[in-house]
């Protein structure tokens, strides 16, 4: 008997492959009919035997590209229309949009093959790549996603690409990037001031330049890097300078997994990681002595490591200084390359040409520049493994726009994050789509950058957000922005609240949960700053079950630069005046008058808001062992102080803290821990020592608050969440200790536990509390 069925398809189902691939399954089952791209997905309609439409439709799901992901497929009969042949057709549009648009993919094997093939017509073309592999989101301007509607809309093909592009069978079929020496993009070499310099080779010309101790500007998929060579200290100490980035980690890219163990640590899950199609920064363990620059991370155990995701890239690696491509690090005119965004620091990276010339003149020495436009800009992704897992502490380039799949449908809202590190999030049915990293809201590009953000993905999503949501804190520049929007219906959300929302969608929990929220700032309730905080949760509302005792913050946001400040207010706050007859190494270093002023602010309450933020308690603690008194980027000292614990240590008592009943919760007192990190001093313990001590006790008691907090409210399920879950000692000992008293742990892994993934417990959060609801 005769068949025909329809079949509607959402997901990653354009530009991965999959038309070319329905085709060859049509022919392999000998079906007739057409599939076509819509603004939804695809649509595919078949037609053939029973026993032909039924092989068909149970190999469809089964054997798709490597790179789609079909997130629902819907059959339903149709009349037969005697199609023998099969066929694609040209896209339509016309309906409410659906289909996912696929990140930007990693150089894959076969194009790489190509690049250094000298007989295959695209030999060392830095633009290859095919249906597997390429620029995705970053040149999207609009969907379905064509050609035409992105940035590659200005190179016409040239008749050998048209016809790959034309062809079912072959890799290139409607990869809607495709291109050649002939008629695709080209890269130059351009002076400090934008001239272009007579070269050849532009590519070798640049090898040459790194290998010398030059700052190149390179542009790649997203914006622009700064490159310098990793291995020439001076030429890194004069990109430090110029970025005025004192001490802040740059990534640096490796040739390939050899390279990379010359210089880290590298276990399988990490391999993976790096090697993936989004080739993310995955931060690994130096191996001592270094073997890179000093000035590349100074003052700390990790590197942010990642490898070629890009012909160019790869270009620069396989070529040696003389032009011959080295087989051996020794042979290569570097050991890496710093490549770190093109921009002053906390500003949006550079995507434009013109753009780069002028906010990175006086940066750069020289620039190589093409002329495809970035639609999109799109930092590079940062990964760790952290108990067994990788997690996201940057999601950006290589995973977005792929959404969080969520555990029910939910309305169309608009969350636009805190201050910090911010992503958007826009939420549709059971999907919820986390733009790129727009970063710290400090100045007007990022301004600008996350205004554009909004308008591009509610554009290519085309989502008219029916809710609002945003963070509290009054004078966040995203708080402000929301409620200028005075056509739409807004709600408010907690900081922490927000965070334990965001494990929870992460991980499809329903009902109440408690939650560790830990980080370094959150505006309060009660109009403190928050940081330290255990709720009880659902995505309606929550209670405050415990918090660090509150202290004073002496200087507000100069605290933060300053740990040195944490320590003295903790310290008055336990032993008043007597902290000058401690007797310890850091208050014999203090600048006492200096101290005495601040102190008599704080007295006073004067710039000195309370806070019960475990970031502060970690700076405070950090000061004091001697880590760091002054930091240069944010979380330095908790950063170089988790890197201090002990490894191997005797000592396996954590230092003692309180927990001391409040209304309808506890209060976590410090005097206890404080008391003993004294003595510690005074007997001129070690900073790996105090700080392992002070990671058991900060575990222990946090344990202690959940089984309170359990024997209380039933709840046996927690969420650990916020910036501070960033420490993988504290995830992995926190996680280990709850589960050994019988708790359910939930962790982030595909959303950052800091405020990169706040914007989606916002959103969330403000679906649960809208109208209607």
């Amino acid at each position: 008997m005769r068949v025909r069925k329809a079949i509607e398809i959402a997901g990653i189902v354009q530009g991965v492959g999959f038309r070319p691939y329905v085709f060859r399954l049509a022919a392999e089952t000998r079906v007739g009919g057409f599939i076509t791209n819509t603004a939804a997905g695809v649509s595919i309609e078949v037609e053939g035997s029973e026993d032909a439409v039924t092989a068909f439709l149970k190999r469809l799901p089964a054997e798709t590209p490597p790179l789609a992901r079909i997130t629902s497929l819907a059959v339903r009969d149709l009349p037969n229309n005697h199609d023998e042949a099969f066929r694609i057709l040209p896209s339509r549009a016309g309906e409410a949009r659906r289909a996912l648009i696929s990140p930007d993919v990693a150089i894959c094997d076969d194009c790489r093959r190509e690049l250094f093939d000298p007989a295959n017509r695209r030999f060392r073309y830095p633009f290859i790549n095919c249906t597997n592999c390429g620029p995705r989101y970053t040149i999207v301007r609009d969907i379905p996603y064509d050609r035409a509607k992105t940035s590659m809309a200005v190179f016409p093909m040239c008749p050998d690409c048209q016809r790959e592009y034309s062809e079912p069978r072959d890799r290139r079929f409607h990869a809607q990037p495709n291109a050649c020496w002939k008629c695709g993009p080209h890269v130059e070499l351009w002076d400090r001031d934008g001239h272009a310099i007579a070269t050849a080779d532009p590519i070798r010309s640049v090898v040459d330049l790194l290998a010398t101790g030059e700052i190149v500007a390179i542009k790649g998929l997203g914006g622009f890097h700064l490159a310098v060579n990793a291995g020439n200290q001076a030429s890194v100490e004069r990109l430090r300078e110029r970025k005025r980035r004192v001490e802040k980690p740059f990534a640096v890219m490796a040739p390939d997994l050899a390279g990379v163990e010359e210089f880290c640590h590298l276990d399988e899950a990490s391999r993976r990681l790096l090697e993936s199609p989004a080739h993310p920064i995955v931060l690994l363990e130096k191996r001592l002595p270094e073997r890179l620059a000093a000035a590349v991370a100074p003052f700390n155990r990790d590197l942010g490591v990642f490898l070629p995701y890009t012909p160019l890239h790869c270009l620069l690696f396989d070529v040696g200084a003389n032009g011959v491509r080295p087989r051996a690090s020794a042979g290569r005119a570097y050991p890496a390359l710093v490549m770190t965004s093109g921009n002053i620091s906390e500003e949006p990276i550079a995507i434009d040409n013109q753009e780069a010339v002028q906010r990175l003149h006086g940066l750069a020495d020289h620039f190589l520049v093409h002329n495809r436009e970035i639609v999109l800009r799109s930092d590079d992704s940062v990964v760790r493994v952290a108990g067994g897992r990788a997690r996201q502490v940057r999601r950006s380039r290589g995973y977005v726009p792929a959404p969080i799949f969520l555990g029910e449908d939910l309305p169309q809202v608009l969350a636009v994050g805190g201050e910090l590190k911010n992503t958007l999030c826009f939420t549709r049915g059971r999907e919820a789509f986390l733009s790129q990293h727009i970063g710290d809201l400090e100045n007007l590009e990022t301004y600008r950058f996350f205004e554009a953000t909004v308008q591009g993905l509610a554009r290519i999503l085309e989502i008219t957000p029916k809710l609002l949501a945003y963070d509290l804190h009054p004078d966040y520049f995203t708080t402000r922005w929301a409620l200028a929007q005075a056509d739409i219906p807004r709600v408010g959300v907690q900081h922490h609240h927000a965070h334990i929302a965001s494990c929870m969608a992460e991980n499809h929990l329903e009902g109440r949960v408690l939650g560790f929220a830990l980080d370094g700032t959150g505006y309060g309730l009660d109009g403190n700053v928050w940081g330290g905080e255990l709720l009880a949760a659902d995505y309606r509302d929550f209670e405050r079950l415990a918090h660090l005792d509150y202290v004073r913050m002496p200087g507000g946001p100069a605290a933060v630069v300053e740990p040195w400040r944490m320590a003295v207010s903790y310290l008055f706050h336990h032993f008043g005046r007597d902290l000058w007859n401690l007797d310890i190494p850091f208050t014999r270093g203090l600048d006492r008058r200096r101290a005495e002023t601040l102190l008599k602010l704080s007295e006073g309450g004067t710039n000195s808001p309370l806070t019960s933020s475990t970031g502060r308690l970690f700076d405070a603690v950090a000061a004091l062992a001697g880590v760091r008194g002054k930091v240069n980027y944010e979380a330095q000292a908790a950063i170089e102080f988790e890197a201090a614990i002990e490894k191997s240590a005797s000592e396996d008592t954590g230092y003692p803290f309180a927990l001391h009943e409040d209304g309808p919760g506890w209060v976590i007192g410090t005097r206890p821990m404080f008391q003993a990190l004294v003595e510690d001093l005074r007997d001129q313990a070690l900073p790996g020592r105090i700080s392992r001590r002070f990671h058991l006790g900060f575990v222990e008691v946090l344990a202690q608050a959940a089984e309170l907090a359990r024997a209380r409210t039933g709840i046996e399920r927690v969420c650990l969440s916020g910036g501070s879950f960033q420490n993988v000692f504290l995830v992995q000992h926190l996680s280990a200790r709850l589960e050994s008293a019988a708790f359910h742990v939930f962790t982030h892994a595909d959303v950052p536990s800091g405020d990169g993934g706040l914007s989606l417990g916002q959103a969330l959060v403000a679906a649960h509390r809208g109208p209607g609801r």
